[in-house]
């Protein structure tokens, strides 16, 4: 979750879509985006702590939203970097897709399970089955559970996606995964309604939203601009929008969308929809413009900061960030020092040294490009990675 890129801005309709600098690891014009959503988790999470403003509430609102930024950022970034994989070397590798998730994933989310577990036999701090869940990555399905792993049902999400996508996209092609990211879209607002509808009580409810089939249409508008941007680029209407000098209200009209129970089917069918929408739009429009000044904001050095620390924040701010808890430490603004000198704790000693052997297994993908690799998963010819530039 829990990656800058540079663009020319052009004034006449572009043929190919503004193209900031993009990694073999990451984008890392989406870190500001990044660091956005997690300060929206954040605020969410100190509302109820122990003296923190009440002038900051409002912005607990919109810990729902960041979630689901990070999931639009996702699906358009793995099927970035899975489709410019088959450009470079004419295949996809779903063993080194794998294994490099786990690495990136893993090392620090087990880090933070094992600090659980180790307390809980003192503390008694977690519930019946909440270790067995979180580690297996299904915490989404898991109704109830403790504060210390309910945040991991997003954590549950990703993992699930990065297991059911890659191989879509390497055993049918773009063409045929084009259409399944266009059915999750208009199918899964539909189960929402259907699940509120068939468990009328808590808590069931209450993770509508969590449950896969309930939030994967956020991950796949990413999925799709991700196929589609070159083709929405080549649109003078998309050309228009992208630099209209309203496009501000966008964002604004998003935000507004945010997650909220009242007059829940219109929302299920249409704020949520509009919602991942406006986030997928916004976040073109960022990469695409990058010299403006909310692209500067975004690339400032602190806010990228933040947006490569999202992950071991985003794992370590419940203990800490806990509205039941009177603890010393649970109070503003000593709850926020220690979630973060946590993260950055997990970040400097567990996630980066799994990240650069991640790093090391990515560059020797590379340097054998050019020979067979058995675990690798040609894309068909008849959808190859070139059709993600066809209408």
């Amino acid at each position: 979750m829990p990656e800058g890129i540079q663009v020319t801005i052009e004034t006449t309709r572009p043929a190919a879509p503004p193209v900031s600098k993009t990694t073999d690891k990451r984008i890392p014009a989406l870190d500001g985006l990044r660091a956005i959503s997690i300060l929206f988790v954040l605020f969410n999470h100190l509302v109820g702590t122990r003296y923190f403003s009440a002038r900051l509430t409002p912005l607990g609102q919109f810990g729902n939203f960041g979630v689901r930024i990070f999931f639009v950022i996702s699906g358009f970034l793995i099927t970035t970097l899975l489709l410019r994989e088959y450009e470079r070397t004419g295949s996809i590798s779903l063993t080194n897709f794998y294994l490099r998730r786990v690495l990136r994933i893993a090392p620090a989310a087990y880090a933070y399970l094992f600090v659980l577990a180790v307390l809980n036999v003192r503390y008694g701090i977690l519930l019946r089955h909440d270790l067995l869940f979180a580690a297996t990555y299904l915490t989404n399905f898991h109704p109830i559970r403790s504060w210390y792993v309910g945040h991991l049902w997003s954590l549950a999400v990703e993992e699930q996606f990065y297991l059911l996508w890659p191989a879509v996209l390497a055993f049918w092609g773009v063409r045929p995964a084009r259409r399944v990211a266009v059915v999750t879209i208009l199918l899964v607002p539909i189960l929402r309604v259907a699940w509120w509808f068939a468990f009328p009580t808590m808590p069931m409810q209450t993770r509508i939203g969590e449950m896969f089939f309930t939030v994967a249409d956020a991950i796949a508008c990413g999925c799709l601009l991700a196929i589609q941007r070159r083709w929405l680029w080549r649109q003078r209407w998309y050309g228009a929008l992208m630099e209209s000098r309203w496009f501000f209200l966008v964002p604004v009209a998003a935000t507004e969308f945010r997650f909220t129970y009242r007059h829940a089917i219109p929302h299920f069918l249409i704020s949520l929809p509009l919602m991942n929408l406006g986030i997928a739009l916004t976040m073109d429009w960022r990469m695409s413009h990058a010299r403006s000044a909310v692209g500067k904001f975004l690339d400032w050095k602190p806010m990228v900061f933040l947006g490569t620390l999202s992950y071991s924040l985003y794992l370590w701010q419940m203990p800490f960030l806990n509205q039941f808890s009177r603890a010393p430490w649970a109070a503003f603004p000593v709850n926020l020092c220690l979630a973060l000198l946590a993260a950055l704790t997990s970040y400097k000693i567990v996630e980066q040294p799994f990240l650069k052997l991640k790093e090391t297994i990515q560059l020797k993908r590379i340097g054998l490009a050019g020979r067979v690799d058995e675990s690798s998963i040609h894309i068909p010819e008849r959808c190859s990675a070139s059709s993600h530039v066809q209408p």
